[in-house]
């Protein structure tokens, strides 16, 4: 009986230290001659020799371990500096991150940058509560509300029909287009997508027929939400491209980052980004589209709207959008930072009146960390700026502690020294534009890096 027991132990330690199979042949080699030729007190004798083998190659084996391990690069913590993190996968765990690159996080991959120069924004603040909003146009109703869990004004859309913000008649070859959407609780999945076009033509009355793709021959993007998808694991997305009145790629998929169904995630932030012909789509920092060919070269788009295509299958269905922001273009972060020696950007976003990142955010830091890594006798200073909303010293306080928060990201989440950078704020003392528009405050909401 002991020797079965003493074999099934070996045979165990063979299966579990493969890398040592010499060890493992070895020891049964021993066990089945002790067995076949020996008496019993002879194999009690080789019983206690190959247990007393067994642990001095076990400690080997684990001592080896220990070693490699050590010698293996550490991922570093990000759990400190964002609310939502990807686990890494068990597949990916050969494969050790570089030392300035986030191990295995959201951050690594989301390369959303927002535009340089911001064209418009749009938080409803200027509408009435319980009123369309002025400079949108419609065929059918919408109207302004506010939200008990977040801040701010909201366009609440819930009926079949067009909404259209006639103001944007352009889009640059280049831009960002950012936006914050909410769905109701519990969300039915028979009810529509919201859809978000981006097209040729202009954005009048036309835009409000529904076969109007067709019929104008208009060539562009459509991009549809929902926070449900038939599994229940979260929620649908759905693109589109349009040539000359023809449907090009049509394709569907889902993110587990909207989901009516948990609380936590029935809010999400929407950024687009087109750089001439190519497109990308993130929902959060769940990059859900990248089309190489999604805008035909030489046509010029101008049109944005938003759509339901058909009336809520269940009235307590309801989408909110606010804080628009459309931006022209990426900046060349490299060629400002290295050899105009500053780098100004509004796409680094706060929480209001707090220096708490958001996840939009990360584009941007990832790319000044890049060039951090590969330039390392560069050192900088992070000054941030505020809007003139706020007392004054406040505003001082707040700007030097968001400051504060970009460095620490960059230590933390991308390995860079802290000798290597300084930080100051500025308050609202050195607005580039005049605080007497949402837009022009959003300019003066910026964050410079400077290479000293």
């Amino acid at each position: 009986m002991r020797l079965i027991l003493i074999t099934t132990i070996l045979c165990s330690c063979q299966l579990i230290y493969s890398q040592d199979d010499s060890f493992g042949t070895k020891v049964k080699e021993q066990a089945k001659t002790s067995t076949e030729n020996k008496t019993l007190n002879e194999v009690d004798k080789t019983v206690n020799n190959t247990f007393d083998k067994a642990e001095e190659g076990v400690i080997n084996i684990f001592k080896k371990k220990d070693k490699k391990s050590k010698t293996q690069p550490q991922e570093p913590d990000n759990n400190k500096s964002s609310d939502t993190q990807v686990n890494p996968s068990p597949n990916n765990t050969t494969n050790s991150p570089k030392s300035n690159d986030v191990a295995l996080s959201y951050k690594s991959k989301f390369d959303f940058i927002s535009g340089e120069k911001i064209i418009i924004t749009e938080d409803f603040m200027q509408d009435n509560v319980g009123d369309f909003p002025d400079k949108w146009n419609t065929n059918s109703s919408a109207e302004i509300v506010t939200l008990s869990n977040t801040g701010g004004h909201w366009l609440m859309i819930h009926k079949k029909g067009r909404f259209i913000p006639e103001y944007i008649n352009s889009l640059p070859d280049n831009f960002t287009y950012e936006f914050d959407l909410v769905c109701s609780e519990n969300f039915n999945y028979y009810s529509p997508l919201l859809d978000v076009y981006f097209v040729t033509g202009k954005n009048n009355n036309t835009a409000l027929n529904y076969s109007f793709i067709q019929i104008d021959k208009r060539s562009g993007v459509k991009i549809g939400f929902h926070p449900h998808n038939a599994a229940n694991t979260g929620g649908g997305f759905k693109v589109e491209t349009y040539d000359d009145g023809q449907t090009i790629i049509s394709n569907e998929s889902i993110t587990t980052q909207f989901n009516a169904l948990k609380k936590e995630k029935n809010k999400v932030h929407i950024a687009v980004w087109r750089q001439k012909s190519r497109l990308r789509v993130y929902v959060n920092e769940d990059k859900v589209a990248d089309l190489p060919k999604a805008f035909t070269q030489g046509k010029t788009y101008t049109t944005n709207l938003f759509d339901l295509w058909s009336d809520m299958s269940n009235d307590n269905d309801k989408y909110f959008i606010s804080n628009i922001k459309l931006a022209v273009g990426a900046p060349d972060t490299r060629n400002k930072l290295l050899t105009e020696g500053k780098f100004v950007t509004t796409g680094i976003l706060f929480d209001i009146g707090s220096d708490k990142l958001k996840p939009e955010s990360y584009g941007v830091i990832k790319e000044i960390a890049n060039i951090l890594s590969e330039n390392t006798n560069i050192k900088i200073k992070i000054v941030g700026h505020t809007d003139s909303d706020g007392n004054d010293n406040t505003n001082m306080e707040l700007s030097k502690k968001r400051a504060e928060s970009v460095k620490q990201s960059l230590i933390k989440d991308f390995n860079i020294e802290s000798t290597r950078i300084e930080t100051d704020g500025k308050g609202e003392t050195q607005p580039i534009a005049p605080n007497d528009t949402p837009v022009n405050k959003a300019q003066n909401r910026r964050v410079e890096f400077i290479k000293l």
